[in-house]
């Protein structure tokens, strides 16, 4: 099984857009237990809507049979009225609009309210599950996104997608049960203004199918245009030294500059589609009040039509139209929107880390044997196939509680050597196997509790130090975690800090040297008491004073573990029990260090070279 089967990798290619019913039809799915609520907000917006539908009715009412007494309507009828007193009847009237306005506000709202809250649900379990998803990717994937990347469509993208919920429902709800209600008043009125109003829907049904379908494509690439400019401006601040010491800061901007033009040029060609929209219904608008004056005045002249009832149509026609713009102007915010959820949904489609792994064993108790059976391993491509193999058959026996240092030039495979005891790739070919069984047979996660890794770029995350210590072992309590500080020889620079262990370290440690990140490392790694142990450089940020005093430590975390060590200094590998010299992706020599030497081979010149430089340099000996 190469490395892309196990890791269920496709290749990774922009996808197509999906289509608008798609989405509808998966975001009604993503509500789930939630769609009752949805469908009761929705039933109250309709109690809303009519209600405020009523309102307009009341005005012919005052016009014609209260304030007018228009001739040939008759007066004021009887059956509807107790008083003959026209005041009173205003005020009658005034009040009835008050409280039928009142209560669609009361009715609308709880519904409004519940949508929101529905719709701030929906955001924060898109978030969780895009976050939790990104944690899953295969290591290719997740360095090929970007952290910049990852948190723009974690914040924007999952967070748009929730605002679907009245984009895409509530409002265009509200909007139906106003027009379908509005024609069918008006149709009580005078059949002619009905078809008036039907042959705006035409209008509405173009304008999205030719226009706005155009736009969301060119939203999805501004996303990905601007979850760019987030990676890059995210990486070069990360690297703000080594972008100072080159003195690169005019090029980065440039970078970025180009990244943002591009999103700018975007950003306009969408604002300038939006706007042409806005344009026919800023038209449109006086274009049927016009036509209401025109056809309702002559109706009334002809004596066919009241005062009361143009004035009641030109209401009821605003809020025909009003619908129809509200649909209009707003359909450019739903792109977007639709253009989010799409890459949100992208997200969560793409493979997990080893999702086609089917483990066939529950973790076992483990002692921590480590055996390589004949691996080959190459780092995959972006299109997810296997490139140059920088593992070539590997056959090693680790046993249990031994320590191994790795030792080679640059490039000769010691850090992928011990990627693949951390599964964080499996072998393109052959197997790695501990206590006899293989990798793959068994649940990563659970695989990986038993792991402790240090690195030599730490990584301390912006909390308290007892919360970094403690990260592999929540559950810790602060005697244990100061035991561990002490082991690794870091419990007096913490006591001396201002705050001791609840001192705030900053994003990466930013407030600490790098030996005291490193002494972090080591006594997180002691805290989390690992059966295997990974130390990659775990020493090459201490003095040589700080480096003698954990050394000790160090030899008792080891005690009882399989450990790789990944090291150039000589005083951390001379005490090995096995020493591995790769070169090129292959296993040189091996054995311990004073049969090494006596053997006269790579190992030896390697040290005998470091020695030379170190003495010219008057430093430590150390081993490529």
């Amino acid at each position: 099984m190469n490395t892309a089967e196990a890791e269920g990798r496709r290749p990774h290619q922009p996808k197509p857009s999906r289509g608008f019913f798609a989405l509808l039809s998966l975001l009604w799915r993503e509500l789930g237990s939630s769609q009752p609520v949805l469908l009761g907000s929705l039933a109250t917006l309709t109690i809303a809507t009519l209600l405020g539908l009523a309102v307009p009715s009341a005005t012919k009412i005052a016009v014609d049979y209260v304030i007018l007494d228009t001739p040939g309507v008759a007066g004021i009828p009887d059956w509807w009225t107790f008083t003959r007193d026209r005041t009173t009847l205003l005020w009658l009237i005034g009040a009835a609009m008050l409280t039928l306005s009142a209560l669609a506000a009361a009715v609308g709202m709880w519904g409004r309210y519940h949508t929101t809250r529905l719709t701030k649900l929906l955001q924060a379990r898109m978030r969780r599950r895009a976050f939790a998803r990104a944690l899953d990717l295969p290591l290719v994937r997740v360095q090929a996104l970007k952290s910049g990347g990852i948190s723009g469509l974690l914040r924007e993208d999952a967070g748009s997608a929730g605002d679907l919920l009245f984009a895409l429902f509530y409002n265009p709800w509200r909007a139906i049960i106003q027009l379908v209600g509005t024609l069918l008043i008006l149709a009580s009125v005078d059949w002619r203004l009905v078809v008036g109003g039907v042959l705006l829907v035409p209008a509405v049904w173009i304008t999205h199918r030719q226009w706005i379908n155009r736009i969301r494509p060119i939203y999805r690439d501004l996303k990905i245009t601007r979850s760019g400019a987030d990676g890059q401006s995210t990486e070069a601040f990360a690297g703000i030294r080594v972008v100072r010491g080159f003195a690169r800061g005019p090029a980065e901007s440039a970078r970025f500059m180009r990244t943002n033009h591009l999103l700018a040029r975007q950003e306009m060609l969408v604002w300038w589609r939006s706007r042409i929209l806005e344009i026919v219904w800023a038209l449109l608008l006086p274009a049927a009040s016009a036509g209401v004056l025109l056809y309702g005045g002559s109706r009334v002249m002809s004596g066919d039509l009241t005062v009361g009832d143009v004035m009641m149509f030109s209401a009821y026609v605003l809020m025909l139209l009003s619908p129809l713009e509200t649909l209009t102007s707003t359909a450019a915010s739903v792109q977007t929107n639709l253009a989010a959820f799409d890459r949100v949904l992208d997200l969560m489609n793409e493979p997990r880390e080893f999702e086609n792994a089917s483990p066939t064993r529950r973790l076992p108790a483990i002692s921590g044997r480590i055996t390589f059976d004949n691996v080959t391993f190459a780092y995959p491509r972006a299109a997810g196939e296997p490139g140059t193999p920088v593992l070539q058959n590997i056959s090693l026996d680790v046993p249990q509680g031994w320590t191994v240092a790795l030792v080679g030039p640059s490039g000769s495979g010691k850090t992928t050597l011990s990627n693949l005891v951390a599964r964080f790739y499996d072998p393109t070919l052959g197997r790695v196997l501990v206590d006899g069984i293989d990798l793959r047979d068994l649940p990563v996660a659970d695989y990986r509790a038993i792991l402790g890794i240090v690195e030599q770029d730490v990584f301390l995350f912006d909390g308290t130090i007892a919360d970094n210590i403690a990260y592999g072992r929540r559950s810790a309590s602060r005697p244990q975690i100061a035991a561990a500080a002490l082991a690794a020889n870091a419990d007096a620079f913490i006591n001396a800090l201002e705050h001791g262990y609840d001192t705030v370290i900053g994003e990466r440690g930013v407030r600490l040297s790098g030996g005291q990140r490193q002494r972090l490392a080591i006594a997180r790694a002691l805290l989390a008491d690992p059966r295997i142990l990974i130390l990659d450089e775990a020493t090459s940020n201490l003095d040589a004073e700080s480096e003698s005093l954990i050394q000790a430590s160090l030899a008792q975390l080891r005690r009882g573990r399989t450990c790789f060590i990944i090291a150039h200094r000589l005083s951390t590998i001379r005490n090995a029990d096995l020493i591995v010299v790769l070169d090129q992706g292959r296993i040189v020599e091996q054995g311990r260090h004073d049969d090494l030497i006596n053997a006269g081979g790579r190992y030896a010149r390697l040290l005998r070279t470091q020695v030379e430089h170190a003495h010219d340099a008057s430093s430590p000996p150390q081993v490529s």
